[in-house]
């Protein structure tokens, strides 16, 4: 099987296709929250995120099938006063698990985020994610903690 990973050009249809069937393979997985994606989102994304210039997105081709996608954000961190790397989402469809696809494309992304000078990635996982925090932990990610007395950090939110 050839696995070839490439950015997406969010102005592409092929790509913008490809990327909202398989962020919909993600949302209906209960890794993602068990729902599809709205019909507003499926129409929006793209779009939206082509307005973004700290927005990429990587697409994972097996033989030419969409298999994967990860959407990431730049961000900064002050504390190094140089960029970072969100990784937003992670998307391995189940018929292509276990075949290196998520390696390859963290491995892209690293690539991107070192061209770019920032000094990490960042990510989240849900704590019952076990599969995906021991894949994570094999890439070389680890949770972030400034010191061990005050743990580690959690990733809340506020809805608006």
């Amino acid at each position: 099987m050839t696995i070839s990973i490439i950015q997406v050009d969010y102005n592409n249809p092929q790509h913008a296709h490809h990327m909202i069937e398989l962020l919909d393979c993600y949302a209906t997985d209960p890794m993602g929250g068990g729902v599809a994606l709205s019909d507003y989102t499926a129409q929006n994304l793209v779009p939206e995120l082509a307005k973004r210039e700290t927005a990429f997105s990587l697409i994972a081709y097996a033989d030419g099938q969409p298999a994967g996608l990860i959407n990431c954000f730049e961000g900064f961190s002050t504390f190094a006063c140089k960029p970072l790397i969100n990784i937003h989402d992670v998307i391995v469809a189940s018929e292509y698990r276990r075949l290196g696809i998520s390696r390859k494309m963290f491995d892209q992304v690293e690539q991107v985020a070192k061209q770019r000078g920032c000094c990490k990635l960042t990510l989240e996982v849900l704590e019952g994610n076990s599969i995906a925090q021991s894949a994570y932990e094999r890439f070389g990610f680890n949770q972030y903690q400034l010191d061990d007395s005050n743990g580690a950090a959690m990733f809340w939110e506020k809805k608006l």
